[in-house]
């Protein structure tokens, strides 16, 4: 593979044209991000979508390293002396890392051997002189009494044999279509074994893998992920295990061409080969390549839970109070307006405390809701949740309170809290108050909230722990910028987070437009920009169309059309009947809508000789002007009272929320104290090949309950029978 070679290769890979791998390729190499391209370059790039582009730009690092190793491994060899036409083309022929490295291994620089011994001391002639096994008689040793030299220590015909053999193990370990083959068949019909270090500390944790083995070729990622964390805490010992002699034979039918005086000493050399060399170098690359894929898919699986948590609708303008349950140091709380300004503290005692204490506390959360006519309360899921949820749901009951509670997943709080970025937010406040705010702001808009934290500290994948964490952090850090430009900013009231995220936004700009507002006033416009020290026309063009300016005198700016198809759109409008102006106007928007919907978007592009995609974009956005695409998905889902583990029994079905989804399965609050599991095989009465074909976090579904284990606090669910009830009982 050369330079050239690797667009054509992507689009092969990606199912693409070439010319739009060309394009997108093009637009990434002179500095444009994906958000950017993936919504503004849909002409350029054939509309291809936001994955397509990142698996573009991901294979074109790939490959370009590829092609860089492909042509260092080439200079090697030919500096050696050692590069035939033959071997170019194999290395120039190869697509695959590994293809190339197994070509490259007999010419790699290594440190001494006993094969690099053995070939310091003569004895390859005699090595290529067994491998050729030509002679159909005379006597091995007799032969090898010709290589005979005390001085380099080949005292023996035994000694010369010996080396030769080490040289011939070293060949058969290094020769790449037989590393082909024994890989394939690892993959094939290797397994993993492991077996559970009784007296080890925490080994309890590890107790299904006691006698643990599974075939490589069924092992699923989440397994994977615990055998290795397993073997790391020297809980398990874990081993590949193969049908080696097997193997062996396949490999001595490749190398014995015929019966010769030879045969036993290549069948000898064969098996030292793939047992001392081979193998163990197969197994370590097995197991990395298993670890990668498990990896690869946890992070997925992360990311994709992120998307949907990050991507839940805001409650917009709401008076929210935000909880932080806690036992012997109390329930932190926090009123906070519609805007994310903190209007009440207070630390309150739900449990571990006094009836005296406890009454107070009802008195004072009462007083609070009953004054700032709250009608949200925003509850932590973490300690003390479930008790702090039956205070609130009781206090609701009893004083017949117009307010709902919800469950707010509270993972990162308490990192938020002693950040920089929480002290300079809420100076005045203490730590753990500033928990509760940010529980409350999380359910008035997740996504402007969540990105102030760390994603891999959020909790909603598997074994993140376990995975590397620069690949997870990268691919966590792609997904919060897709979703802050998904859904756009308001350029007036973003924090510098929220900003970062923005495309072709650093965090220097970030702040910088922060303190432009901060002297200046508001943003008037989406021009007004360019005047945010560092921020060039090359950003301005990137971040621009993600910034909206609900305020401004334009009002196209609180759309998502870029400033660069201003001129296109007030033209669209025009067609249409309308200016500007009337997207101000809730009733002149009404008939906007109506028109649009009508609308011939090839007629009008044909017209104004503009590109289909941009016009079909602009008429989505003249549609709703300011919207919010989270407005469209369901809220949260709320509660005024309790169901305790008590009150489950199999057969019942319950509303609940999705919280994670992993490979085996999904866990569901269904609003008692422990989550619910869905095992996979109960999501769906069709085939699906993972949990997230059929659920995602935060969605809201109906679930069956199928068991009840009070003592071990566990409860199995099933979305699929509640689907079959419910079309029993309409059927």
């Amino acid at each position: 593979m050369t330079e050239h070679d690797i667009p054509a290769a992507i689009a092969q890979e990606l199912g693409i044209r070439k010319q739009q791998v060309d394009a997108t390729i093009t637009l990434l190499d002179t500095g444009n991000t994906i958000p950017f391209i993936s919504r503004y370059r849909k002409e350029a790039t054939g509309e291809l979508n936001e994955e397509h582009i990142r698996g573009i730009e991901e294979r074109l690092a790939y490959l370009r390293n590829f092609v860089k190793r492909q042509n260092e491994i080439i200079a090697s060899i030919d500096e050696q002396g050692k590069l035939t036409p033959e071997l170019q083309t194999a290395l120039l022929q190869a697509s695959k890392m590994q293809t190339l490295e197994d070509l490259y291994l007999p010419f790699r620089p290594k440190k001494r051997t006993r094969a690099s011994i053995a070939r310091e001391k003569g004895l390859e002639p005699l090595a290529q002189q067994i491998a050729a096994q030509t002679e159909q008689s005379g006597n091995p040793a007799t032969i090898a009494a010709n290589y005979l030299n005390a001085e380099l220590g080949v005292e023996s015909a035994d000694d010369a044999l010996a080396g030769a053999m080490d040289i011939i193990a070293e060949q058969i370990s290094e020769d790449a279509s037989l590393r082909a083959m024994i890989r394939s068949m690892l993959w094939q019909r290797g397994a993993i074994e492991a077996q559970l270090m009784e007296t080890a500390e925490g080994a309890q944790a590890f107790l299904s893998y006691r006698d643990y083995r599974e075939e490589v070729s069924r092992m699923p990622s989440h397994r994977i992920l615990a055998v290795n964390r397993g073997e790391a805490k020297e809980c398990l010992k874990v081993k590949l295990s193969a049908p080696h002699d097997d193997f062996i034979t396949q490999l001595s039918r490749k190398k014995i061409h015929h019966p010769s005086i030879w045969q036993e000493y290549m069948q000898n050399a064969i098996a030292d080969g793939y047992k001392r060399l081979l193998f163990p170098a197969l197994e370590r690359e097995l197991r990395a390549e298993l670890t990668q894929r498990a990896q690869t898919q946890a992070i997925k699986v992360f990311g994709l839970n992120l998307r949907q948590l990050l991507l839940q609708p805001p409650f917009p303008n709401q008076l929210v109070l935000g909880l932080d349950p806690g036992y012997r140091t109390g329930c932190k709380a926090a009123v906070v307006d519609g805007l994310g300004r903190v209007l009440h503290t207070a630390t309150w005692f739900f449990t571990a405390a006094g009836e005296q204490q406890i009454e107070r506390s009802r008195t004072a959360v009462t007083d609070v809701i009953q004054k700032y006519g709250i009608t949200l309360i925003a509850i932590g899921n973490g300690t003390a949740s479930y008790e702090t949820e039956e205070f609130i749901a009781e206090l609701i009951r009893v004083n017949n309170l117009n307010a709902v509670y919800t469950i707010v997943n509270e993972a990162g709080a308490s990192v938020y809290s002693a950040s920089k970025l929480a002290k300079d937010e809420l100076p005045d406040l203490d730590v753990t108050l500033r928990g509760a705010v940010s529980i409350a702001r999380r359910i008035q808009d997740p996504l402007a909230e969540l990105v102030k934290i760390d994603p891999k500290s959020i909790g909603v994948g598997q074994y993140q722990h376990d995975v590397e964490q620069k690949q997870l952090g990268q691919s966590l850090e792609g997904v919060v910028e897709s979703c802050v430009n998904h859904v756009g900013v308001e350029l007036n009231s973003a924090s510098a987070e929220l900003l970062s995220y923005v495309a072709g936004i650093s965090s220097t700009v970030a702040k910088n437009v922060i303190s432009y507002r901060e002297e200046h006033g508001k943003f008037n416009n989406r021009e007004t920009l360019k005047k945010v020290p560092r921020l060039g026309p090359a950003a301005f063009t990137q971040c621009a169309g993600f910034l909206r300016i609900l305020a401004s005198a334009n009002p196209l700016d609180k759309t998502s059309v870029h400033p660069e198809s201003y001129p296109l759109a007030e033209k669209i409008l025009t067609k249409l009947g309308f200016k500007p102006k009337d997207l101000e106007d809730k009733e002149r928007t009404t008939k906007l809508r109506d028109s649009i919907a009508t609308a011939d978007a090839a007629a009008i592009a044909e017209e104004l000789t503009a590109g289909l995609p941009t016009v079909r974009d602009i008429l989505a956005a003249l549609a709703k002007p300011g919207r919010d695409p989270r407005e469209e998905l369901p809220l949260p889902l709320t509660r005024k009272n309790l169901t305790t583990m008590a009150d489950i029994k199999p057969g019942m079905i319950l509303k609940g929320t999705v919280r994670n989804v992993i490979d085996f399965g999904v866990f569901v609050d269904i609003g008692i104290k422990v989550n619910g599991l869905i095992h996979r095989s109960e999501l769906s009465a069709k085939p699906i090949k993972h949990p997230l074909d059929a659920v995602s976090v935060g969605d809201i579904i109906d679930v069956m309950v199928l068991n009840v284990d009070a003592e071990r606090q566990r409860i199995g669910l099933s979305l699929k029978a509640a689907v079959a009830a419910e079309q029993q009982k309409h059927s």
